[in-house]
């Protein structure tokens, strides 16, 4: 790591929080410069604490993900409240992300009362600016500021997609972080392995246009991945496997004549193509695991540890 660091040097950790398809994961991108986090409008789709990390010359910032904070039907349910509980606890900043063409709703008073609770700096950030409004932005502002018991940092409308406010709000950011030298190697923008976030592109591809319960039951885990040499030069032949919970959830996935895992295929190898620089071999495989979402065993085999 490098070590002649300003003196002034300040990073630390922030936790994004909001509803589903709020910008949370959009955000992230955004700041850290490439994708870090997987995009869908499907509710729990973050399944672990994505830490993308943003580097300048004075500081460093560490984004964390959370999983959502929700009312849990299952084991899975469980484990991503606590994982989310834990890493606003650890943080030093807070980031609410608010729709600014939505009304505030229960699901945000429910997160907001959660995170009354932690002694932090809080910014809430009114999303998709570019898409609303003047006036509902406004009520946005309003609504946040008096119906909601926070007792905010600031109050930021944004948009990830004209990049609106995106500058000031890192400003923000580092003006709430502490004098640190840099918690991470300054030259990366995440610490997950590529293991994890090839496994993360092949479940967003899943994701894409499934409804109802499915999207909440697809796991992926990476079997075998190595670099093989061929005619073209080196290609990363990658062996993964998808969990379901029953059959009926595999015949969905691998759709008429094997039509949709096909499509998820190519879609993941085209974003895994582009995050590596080089030719992908992708050999993707549906199997069942009943019920793995309530049965700890199974979580843990699938990589979400129900008690640590």
């Amino acid at each position: 790591m490098t070590t002649n660091l300003s003196e002034n040097f300040k990073a630390g950790f922030v936790a994004i929080v909001g509803r589903p398809n709020t910008g949370k994961s959009t955000l992230i991108n955004v700041l850290v410069g490439e994708k870090i986090a997987i995009i869908s409008d499907k509710p729990q789709t973050t399944r672990s604490l994505i830490r993308g990390i943003v580097n300048d010359e004075n500081s460093q910032i560490l984004l964390v993900d959370t999983p959502g904070i929700h009312k849990p039907k299952t084991a899975l349910g469980s484990r991503l409240n606590e994982l989310s509980r834990e890493s606003i606890s650890e943080v030093d900043v807070i980031l609410m992300c608010f729709p600014a063409g939505q009304k505030i709703g229960p699901g945000d008073k429910y997160i907001a009362d959660e995170i009354s609770k932690y002694n932090k700096p809080k910014i809430a950030l009114v999303t998709k600016s570019d898409a609303t409004p003047k006036v509902q932005i406004l009520e946005r502002l309003n609504e946040i500021n008096s119906e909601l018991g926070v007792s905010w940092k600031e109050i930021i409308p944004i948009s990830s997609k004209t990049l609106d406010n995106i500058e000031l709000l890192k400003s923000k950011i580092i003006e709430n972080l502490p004098l640190s030298p840099a918690l991470y190697p300054i030259d990366i923008s995440t610490d997950q392995t590529l293991e994890t976030r090839i496994a993360e592109l092949i479940r967003e591809a899943a994701l894409k246009d499934l409804r109802e319960e499915l999207p909440h039951s697809v796991a992926v885990i990476i079997e075998e991945m190595f670099e093989d040499q061929a005619k073209k030069g080196k290609i990363l032949k990658i062996f993964a496997s998808l969990f379901v919970e029953r059959e009926s959830q595999k015949s969905i996935l691998i759709g008429t004549k094997g039509n949709r895992l096909k499509e998820i295929g190519v879609s993941a190898r085209s974003q895994i193509e582009a995050m590596v620089g080089s030719q992908v071999f992708l050999d993707l495989r549906i199997k069942v695991a009943s019920d793995w979402q309530s049965d700890p065993k199974l979580l843990s085999k699938l990589g979400f540890d129900p008690y640590n």
